[in-house]
């Protein structure tokens, strides 16, 4: 039997607290040779990404602009313009899908309201046809943990999934760079760490609920998302299996005191019940114990 291709893979932890957890055993197992680089220990980022076969750009406490905190942000950015340029196939997640919208043309602001903890996400009618998503369910869970939101996408990028607070949850642009802005990676243990780190910020939402829910839902992301990884290192080792780009034509819809986002087409369902739906579990999330 012939032995499988390498395939590097680039991963950049920008924070020490939002390792790559799940991630590390999911893109191994799909045949990725992964590239470690943790530039908040004073690892320096590579110069290119010559000689790699995907990239993956994890979380972090930063924000996408936070050039000071974070030195090697702007190389970050300039790395994630070249993936996009050169389709080599991009994985951002949170902080990472915030530098891959702002790296190509999008916009990254405070959210009004943040989103904690296991939540549902919708998926847009373009995320179909879309090479990782397609097989995802219409509302999967995802784990939230984000301040901020990206407001504007970059111009071509397609809108994938949406939830009632944050319009931008998934989004793809060009043929071979996705953007997720929950998590996929975590454990409870990485999650619980994440409450004990933003404890002050939490102070206001349920904590045990969040760590009850979110410990229940890991089983279901590892069903639904390790698939969508093991699809994406199969884009490393393929990347003609993406075909062309998503979309064509796509059209602009504002968005609440932000700028616009860039889809094709709505929800797949009706978008008032699974707004209603994920506005009520928002809601509980929220409540005192009792309520």
């Amino acid at each position: 039997m012939a032995a499988r291709p390498q395939l590097p893979v680039l991963v950049v932890e920008n924070d020490l607290i939002a390792p790559i957890g799940m991630l590390d055993g999911w893109l191994r197992a799909a045949g990725a040779e992964l590239v470690m680089c943790s530039p908040a220990t004073g690892q320096p980022l590579p110069a290119d990404l010559g000689g790699y076969s995907a990239l993956v750009v994890l979380g972090g406490g930063m924000g996408a602009y936070d050039d000071e905190r974070a030195a090697w942000l702007p190389q970050l950015r300039q790395l994630l313009a070249e993936a996009v340029r050169t389709e080599l196939p991009t994985l951002g997640v949170c902080l990472g899908a915030q530098l891959l919208a702002a790296a190509t043309g999008g916009r990254v602001r405070p959210a009004d309201t943040p989103e904690y903890g296991s939540q549902l996400v919708a998926k847009r009618q373009a995320a179909a046809a879309d090479p990782l998503l397609r097989e995802v369910p219409i509302t999967p869970d995802v784990l939230q943990w984000h301040v901020d939101e990206i407001s504007e996408l970059p111009p071509g990028a397609v809108l994938l999934a949406s939830s009632p607070v944050c319009e931008v949850q998934a989004f793809r642009i060009g043929r071979l760079a996705w953007g997720l802005q929950f998590h996929i990676e975590t454990t409870p243990e990485i999650v619980a760490l994440w409450a004990e780190h933003d404890a002050e910020l939490l102070q206001d939402y349920d904590l045990p609920a969040i760590l009850e829910r979110s410990a229940r839902a890991h089983p279901d992301i590892v069903e639904v998302w390790q698939p969508v990884v093991a699809a994406f290192v199969g884009l490393a080792a393929d990347p003609a299996a993406a075909g062309p780009p998503a979309g064509a034509g796509p059209r602009l819809l504002p968005m609440a005191g932000a700028g616009s986002v860039t889809t094709t087409a709505g929800p797949i369902t009706d978008a008032a019940a699974i707004r209603a739906a994920l506005a009520a579990e928002l809601q509980a999330s929220r409540e005192p114990p009792g309520h």
